[in-house]
């Protein structure tokens, strides 16, 4: 295909919540980054069946998530190359059901590594300093630079949101 990959995809649609939803399709996903595969080196790669992979690579195909990269002549038919239709997936945004989609797919992904950076900080920020960290954390992920093919790939998550109101402790009573 000649369509550059789009930069980012925010995630808000019915069909990509129901894309999201499965575990096997963010371990699909996370393969597609690594560059256009075919579903039999995508069924390799993943220790599936190919009509598992071609199941669920068609749900995210659907959901404009995943799409054909090129095509092939080999021995008679056509081999199909598929890749991720963006370079980073972006939550919706005020949508909880997202931001669970895509915790869940970290969260499986960093079982995986055994010296993940993982930091969680609370802060207290004017909306003016909310909105410059915000400004630049997005910059920073966007402007960050690959290196080649044959480098390892590394997975970046970056979060800022406001703490909700925690309900009050439940009170401890002493009995006598």
């Amino acid at each position: 295909m000649t369509d550059e990959i789009a930069e980012a995809l925010e995630a808000r649609t019915p069909a990509h919540f129901r894309a999201l939803a499965h575990p096997f399709r963010h371990r699909l996903l996370f393969a597609l980054g690594s560059g256009p595969a075919t579903i039999s080196q995508l069924a390799t790669r993943l220790g599936a069946g190919k009509g598992t992979v071609a199941h669920h690579l068609k749900v995210l195909t659907e959901a404009g998530m995943a799409r054909i990269a090129h095509t092939r002549q080999v021995r008679g038919g056509t081999e199909q190359y598929h890749e991720r239709s963006y370079r980073r997936l972006v939550g919706g945004a005020g949508n909880s059901d997202t931001t669970t989609a895509l915790l869940h797919a970290v969260a499986e992904e960093l079982t995986g590594d055994p010296d993940p950076l993982l930091h969680l900080r609370h802060l207290r920020l004017t909306p003016a300093q909310a909105q410059r960290l915000r400004a630049t954390l997005d910059d920073l992920v966007a402007d960050a630079e690959e290196a080649g093919p044959d480098e390892p790939r590394y997975g970046v998550l970056v979060g800022l949101y406001r703490q909700t109101a925690t309900p009050p402790a439940p009170s401890v009573r002493a009995t006598p």
